[in-house]
């Protein structure tokens, strides 16, 4: 089994879920509130929190400025233009050096999703313990082979791709030297129809590619990454805000605190709960036989001597008698006492 670390923990598949609280841009520029967030998430129990590192020039092409597109999914409207929205949500340069000394100062771990080479080298300066690459990148081998080059795990999305656009960027990134790689089962709708989920490919990635498997979560509410968990989803990332009704792009599909809190804390029992393929019976379920199954009983007062059938002997609590699937081996039997009705057989009660 594929082991990985992030940080200072291990994921593998059907590990303790690793919750990753994707801040993205629902910073909105503002750095108290993205301190505010990273304090919401670690309050939450989330291992990591992610931002996004692009800049105006390395993501958006003029043309695309021009056409003044929309990128959101929601009704909600925002201020200004394209332009207007990437210059006020951009995280500066200064900005990632002031987040990531916080998240150490607060024992939890700062990473981001590089768009460009720049950002790959502005990250790694930086030693985040992993590089998370969007969905939008599967098939931008430039980047993937640039990214894997620098010898840090990688969380990679899997949004809008077929089964053979994975194959092909999992290739580019281990022979570029990236062998510790963590594949996200993700549907790039912001929410996806629950039919259009698939949360099955989960298992169908582990046994496809042998690594590791998460979760990227677009959905509404806590219920899918949590079924997740039980298919052994062992990274769950989830967009994060303080605040659903904030302006930006991803707050209306966003996890807020309540919600991210039972997604970390009933992850972390489903995954507890998942046990193993080994049937076991725990000592405390020993110990309740004895209050729950059955002893064999006298269904009628008994004379010593007598040759027992079945309508000399019943089944009732407690289970700390003779079983009712020795039944068969009284039969035909004498008794070797009187037995008053209602009591518990036992072996002594019985001639040999």
């Amino acid at each position: 089994m594929k082991k990985i670390k992030l940080g200072d923990k291990e994921v593998f598949n059907f590990s303790k879920p690793y919750v990753i609280a994707e801040i993205g841009a629902n910073h909105n520029g503002d750095m108290t509130l993205a301190k505010k967030m990273i304090d919401s998430a670690i309050e939450c129990g989330c291992d990591a929190v992610k931002f996004q590192s692009w800049t105006p020039d390395s993501l958006v092409s003029q043309e695309e400025y021009d056409r003044n597109q929309s990128y959101d999914d929601s009704p909600k409207k925002h201020f200004g233009s394209l332009k207007e929205m990437v210059e006020r949500y951009y995280l500066r340069e200064d900005q990632h050096h002031e987040l990531n000394e916080y998240c150490k100062s607060k024992g939890i771990a700062f990473s981001s999703s590089p768009f460009s080479k720049q950002e790959v080298d502005l990250l790694d300066t930086m030693d985040v313990p992993f590089f998370k690459i969007a969905s939008m990148d599967i098939n931008n081998f430039q980047l993937l082979a640039y990214t894997a080059s620098k010898g840090k795990p990688i969380i990679l999305s899997t949004g809008m791709s077929t089964l053979g656009e994975i194959e092909k960027a999992v290739s580019c990134l281990e022979q570029n030297g990236c062998s510790d790689i963590v594949l996200l089962h993700c549907i790039s709708i912001y929410p996806p129809a629950y039919e259009d989920i698939h949360l099955n490919n989960i298992s169908m990635l582990q046994q496809a590619f042998g690594l590791p498997i998460g979760f990227s979560d677009h959905t509404i509410g806590t219920s899918i990454p949590l079924a997740s968990v039980a298919l052994g989803a062992c990274v769950i990332e989830k967009h994060f805000t303080t605040d659903k009704d904030l302006p930006g792009w991803d707050h209306e599909i966003s996890a807020d605190p309540e919600e991210m809190k039972v997604i970390c804390e009933q992850g972390a029992q489903i995954h507890r709960s998942l046990g193993n393929y080994k049937r076991t019976v725990s000592e405390a379920e020993s110990e309740k036989k004895k209050k729950f199954r059955r002893s064999i009983v006298a269904n009628q007062a008994i004379s010593a001597g007598t040759i027992l059938t079945t309508e000399h002997l019943a089944s009732k609590r407690p289970g700390t008698g003779i079983s009712p699937d020795q039944m068969e081996s009284l039969l035909g039997r004498k008794t070797r006492n009187d037995i008053s009705a209602d009591q518990l057989l036992k072996w002594s009660d019985i001639e040999n």
